[in-house]
């Protein structure tokens, strides 16, 4: 079993009940971010789901120079704020570099490390730093075994919350594939593991200038981490995909997430 980390009055792990971290994958506007919390969150309370709004400010490893990144760290963050105090919800997003620390440890409870940068010391030893509950996700480069020695990076500072994202691996160029066994290999390092079903069906490039993806496979790996005993389940999620400026391709439709829940919280109870 898994340490258990509390982020306001959620808790993450230690056999709680999985918890949905879940919003749009780069805040397209306030107006965009506060109607996907809102929906999000009242399908969570529904099926009594513990939930987390997660939602990026800068998108910085586009496919192209001409891509959609967001408000910005500044604009972003006080996008995320009034979501935080008017729904009374726990904040996710990443953090790019060490100077954005500062600013971003006043919103965020969780803060996460983007794949890319996961080995990336500065940033990961001055995440740590700020007390805050870190998320890391596996790069798509590195063997699950390899996040022990991240995860020794944050426990050098004496921070003990601490979680880590599967994503997928490289496999050959533009894709990707979820290799199962890290979830329950990673489980070994003792701290709350979740799957991000939504990117592990990202094609990255796919589509030449932007990242293409396969969001009908999103269920069913679901449904297959749920039974390797994630404790977290993160998925981005838009009204409407296919116009969304980020990711659309491998985002699920808010009009099907209720009932791909549904679905996922029958295959914990089962397992339970």
């Amino acid at each position: 079993m898994t340490r258990e980390i509390k982020v306001k009055n959620v808790k993450i792990g230690g056999g709680s009940p999985i918890v949905l971290i879940a919003g749009p994958c780069v805040i397209e506007s306030e107006k965009s971010a506060i109607f996907h919390a809102k929906s999000i969150a009242a399908i969570a309370r529904e099926l009594g789901m513990p939930f987390i709004y997660k939602s990026s400010y800068d998108k910085a490893n586009r496919t192209s120079i001409d891509s959609f990144r967001g408000p910005g760290l500044k604009k972003g963050l006080a996008i995320l704020k009034r979501i935080k105090e008017r729904l009374d919800l726990p904040i996710l997003s990443d953090v790019h570099s060490v100077e954005e620390l500062n600013d971003a440890k006043k919103v965020l409870d969780i803060i996460q490390i983007p794949a890319f940068l996961s080995r990336q010391t500065d940033l990961v030893v001055a995440a740590a730093r700020t007390g805050k509950v870190v998320n890391i996700k596996k790069g798509q480069f590195l063997a699950p075994w390899d996040m022990r020695h991240v995860v020794r990076k944050i426990e050098s500072t004496g921070n003990r919350k601490i979680m880590i994202t599967e994503r997928g691996v490289s496999f050959g160029y533009n894709n990707l594939v979820s290799d199962f066994r890290s979830i329950l290999i990673m489980k070994e390092i003792g701290y709350p593991i979740m799957y991000d079903a939504t990117h592990s069906v990202q094609m990255p490039g796919g589509k030449g200038d932007s990242s293409g993806g396969e969001r009908r496979f999103v269920p069913y790996l679901s449904m297959a981490s749920v039974c390797c005993g994630v404790d977290a389940l993160f998925l981005e999620v838009h009204e409407n995909p296919d116009k969304a400026k980020s990711d659309g391709a491998n985002m699920i439709r808010l009009g099907e997430l209720k009932g791909i829940l549904k679905k996922i919280l029958a295959v914990e109870a089962v397992i339970d």
